[in-house]
């Protein structure tokens, strides 16, 4: 299984990989050795914590390089009256009976709480060029479904503002 992530995805990915090798990595190893000093291991909390510090760094590390072995680099591009990556959609969810508006964007950049849903979602994949004015049906699970109806379509683009996610 390999992750649909654009070239900025990439690039944010390595800039995160380089920094917690270059600045990161340095001042976690330093903090180990500091309170392992501190005493009897068993009972030190705070070597513990600086451990686990480490380890997490080194977890993220090899996630991020993971994820851009693995990574299928696509390009950002769509048809202008069509929802495509990066586009914000004005949807009226008729369930509910509210109009939201959300924005299409790889998995790596998703956070539902900001509007920022991913085009392998429920959602993104019903709404994945489709037009203004169509009702589109949206399968959660084969007991769940509903229907909404997209308002209108901002076209977007591919750029550095949006966070990378951090798992």
């Amino acid at each position: 299984m390999y992750d649909e992530l654009t070239q900025v995805d990439i690039k944010k990915m390595q800039e995160e990989i380089d920094y917690r090798v270059r600045v990161l990595r340095p001042q976690l190893i330093e903090e180990v050795q500091t309170t392992r000093a501190f005493g009897d291991l068993s009972e030190n909390y705070e070597y513990k914590c600086a451990k686990q510090a480490k380890n997490r760094n080194e977890s993220r590390i090899r996630y991020l390089e993971r994820m851009i072995r693995t990574a299928k680099v696509i390009a950002v591009e769509g048809a202008a009256d069509t929802v495509g990556l990066f586009d914000r959609v004005t949807l009226y969810h008729e369930m509910a009976q509210k109009e939201m508006t959300i924005r299409i964007v790889t998995t790596l950049r998703q956070d539902a709480l900001k509007g920022l849903v991913s085009k392998e979602s429920p959602v993104g994949q019903a709404l994945m060029g489709k037009k203004a004015g169509d009702r589109v049906e949206v399968v959660v699970s084969p007991q769940m479904r509903y229907f909404v109806q997209i308002r209108s379509i901002e076209k977007g683009q591919d750029d550095e503002s949006l966070d990378i996610s951090a798992y």
